[in-house]
């Protein structure tokens, strides 16, 4: 499980920075999409890049999940990092808030989180079949195999 930390001796200096793995294609198509949804309200930085800013946060977890750092020097880990996002891209998000004030969503989005972190290149794939590969204009699969599922289960269900 990713390590949580609450503040930051080097909090940025304009703007939060969401600190991502650049070597993972799954955080790459996700951060593409972010990219677009908060436009210039958040930098996006590698932690390859980056993580020498931060010497108060070991490389090793910056691994293991993504990190939002408010300018306050608040430090976002895992899901939160991505609710927060929304929130400071939209107030009227509310992952955020019940990332806070809900422990068992705390707890179902910390172990969801960590679960698919550690099986990122299936979960990247399971993405790509379901939404297309274009993480800013999805393509909604999902519809179409539902949609033959139910189709295929209604045949088999006629014939026998």
């Amino acid at each position: 499980m990713f390590q949580k930390f609450n503040f930051t001796k080097f909090p940025p200096e304009d703007k939060p920075i969401l600190v991502w793995d650049g070597e993972c294609g799954f955080c790459k198509y996700w951060v593409t999409r972010w990219k677009e949804i908060t436009g210039d309200k958040i930098t996006f930085e590698t932690y390859q890049e980056v993580a020498y800013n931060f010497p108060d946060i070991p490389v090793k977890e910056f691994k293991k999940a993504s990190r939002l750092i408010t300018l306050e020097g608040t430090v976002h880990s895992g899901p939160d990092s991505a609710y927060m996002s929304y929130y400071i891209a939209n107030n009227a998000s509310p992952w955020h808030r019940w990332y806070r004030d809900f422990k068992w969503f705390q707890k179902l989005s910390d172990h969801s989180y960590n679960y698919i972190a550690k099986n990122r290149s299936v979960f990247f794939k399971i993405t790509k079949a379901m939404l297309g590969s274009n993480p800013l204009s999805f393509t909604h699969y999902w519809i179409l195999y539902g949609c033959g599922t139910v189709l295929l289960l209604f045949l088999l269900l006629k014939i026998l």
